[in-house]
């Protein structure tokens, strides 16, 4: 087997729920745990990406949260864990699979899972990258009002349901000239297909509680952080990155030029590399 190619799916039982995993590269290699937002099963996280990191000398390890894909899901509008819960699940996959600290790279509403892995947890935590994430405070600048979507339809009626969340992931992209409609298109058919209940998907994660972590916030995480940002962000401008810089101590900020509240394939060389440069190290 060559170092990118996957190891295939697993489910396991960590913390009274099923979590599928899936791995890519050489074990021995230094771990990076990629955490998707809200709504984002690991399909998201593009399997060549994460081959292009296995192939650059990385154990690279995807999943997907409670309530998305194969893993375990609550009834809509009905999550009965908070992000406290959500950071015991990253830490329960590194020790169901062997780690004692790995590289987490967390994107978008999971940056407070990364919060609580970094301030509470630092012994388990390599680093930190922060992807399309934020601080939170209040005078940063609110989302764009193109973000505005119509309700959702109802999860039986698949080709809508498609339709939907490939509009919601043009809005995101922010105006990107690298949004690839059919490569989304592909990848949100795979994922509607593939979910335990979408209709747990498409809501859970923005009902459930924000407990933060225990002992302080931002400015107390020691491990070496990124912050890589889109400059097209609808969601959350350039100016949260540029916050969430500034709020972690010697942290760094790579601006992906041309990118929305994503990773376009396109600004993979950049992403990868620095990512790369961020995580050496060895495997503990």
């Amino acid at each position: 087997m060559t170092s990118y190619q996957s190891h295939g799916e697993r489910l396991f039982g960590i913390n009274g729920v099923e979590l599928c995993v899936e791995t890519f590269g050489d074990p021995a290699d230094p771990a990076i745990t990629l955490v998707a937002g809200a709504a984002a099963s690991m399909l998201w996280w593009d399997a060549d990406l994460c081959g292009q990191l296995a192939a650059r000398g990385r154990f690279v390890v995807r999943y997907d949260q409670r309530d998305t894909g194969r893993s375990t899901c609550c009834p809509p509008g009905q999550p009965d864990y908070s992000f406290t819960d959500l950071a015991r699940d990253v830490l329960g996959i590194q020790d169901a699979l062997g780690i004692e600290r790995a590289h987490a790279v967390c994107q978008s509403m999971s940056g407070g899972i990364g919060l609580a892995l970094g301030v509470d947890h630092p012994d388990r935590v390599a680093s930190l990258t922060f992807v399309s994430t934020s601080t939170g405070a209040d005078e940063l600048p609110p989302p764009s009002s193109d973000l505005a979507m119509a309700a959702a339809p109802d999860v039986s009626d698949v080709a809508a349901l498609v339709e939907y969340v490939v509009d919601g992931a043009r809005a995101y992209a922010g105006g990107s000239p690298y949004f690839d409609e059919a490569a989304i298109r592909a990848l949100v058919q795979r994922d509607v297909v593939r979910a335990r209940n979408y209709a747990s998907t498409l809501v859970n994660h923005f009902a459930i509680r924000f407990d933060g972590p225990a002992h302080g916030g931002f400015g107390d995480i020691v491990a070496p952080t990124l912050v890589v940002h889109g400059d097209r962000d609808p969601l959350l401008p350039l100016p949260h990155g540029e916050a969430l810089r500034d709020a972690v101590p010697g942290a760094e900020l790579l601006v992906l030029e041309g990118a929305g509240h994503d990773l376009p394939r396109p600004v993979w060389d950049d992403f990868v590399s620095a990512l790369v440069r961020h995580t050496e190290g060895g495997r503990s």
